[in-house]
């Protein structure tokens, strides 16, 4: 079995602040699939195809949920769910899993996930949480749409637009996967002058040296 870990972020500025954190590169394979779930998704398939891992994490910086994942917070994924997958109905939205079409939530690998928690609790003083992260084909902009979106997924903590589309592939090759999301904006109305991208990559860096004692 393998014991490289495959690494999706979606741009280059998270690849590099990612790789700029890793202790030992070589049992890592990083690379920038592009933003948006379809890319993600075709990106890492590919590079599962091509060759073996023990384990996917999908890693970028990402939107966090007011009083749940505040600026500079890291998110390590539970579950990753792709929110805006179903039909919209008169009675409102309805997700995939209730249309009997699939799922649109992939559980997250446990041992990573514990693995990561402790290193990064106990070496950083970087607030870490563990939830629920959800995909979105379009970032949110308004404080309507982020109020559907806990509508819909209640235990929501943080938002990006790759999570899903690694998961899905890395399901679908039965490779264990988990996402994590270092904090750059509330999810909500759209502020530029409010995003602490920096930080946010900074906190990434953080993360990933940590990660690479542990795993």
């Amino acid at each position: 079995m393998s014991s490289r870990i495959l690494i999706v972020t979606a741009v280059e500025a998270e690849r590099k602040a990612i790789e700029d954190g890793l202790k030992v590169p070589e049992h890592y394979h990083v690379i920038a699939g592009g933003a948006g779930p379809a890319s993600a998704a075709a990106a890492t398939a590919a590079a599962l195809a091509s060759n073996s891992y023990k384990l996917v994490i999908n890693a970028g910086i990402g939107g966090g949920f007011p009083g749940r994942a505040e600026l500079g917070d890291i998110v390590i994924s539970t579950e990753i769910i792709q929110a805006d997958l179903g039909s919209e109905t008169a009675e409102g939205f309805r997700s995939v899993d209730e249309l009997g079409f699939g799922t649109s939530r992939v559980t997250a690998n446990p041992e990573a996930i514990q693995s990561i928690l402790s290193a990064l609790q106990t070496s950083t003083d970087t607030p870490v949480h563990c939830g629920p992260i959800i995909t979105v084909s379009t970032t949110t902009g308004t404080a309507q749409t982020a109020e559907e979106l806990l509508r819909r997924i209640p235990e929501a903590y943080a938002e990006s637009m790759e999570g899903y589309g690694v998961a899905a592939a890395a399901s679908y090759m039965n490779v264990p996967v988990l996402e994590i999301r270092a904090i750059s904006n509330t999810v909500g109305p759209r502020n530029r002058d409010a995003w602490r991208i920096p930080e946010a990559l900074q906190a990434l860096t953080t993360a990933s040296q940590k990660l690479s004692e542990v795993l």
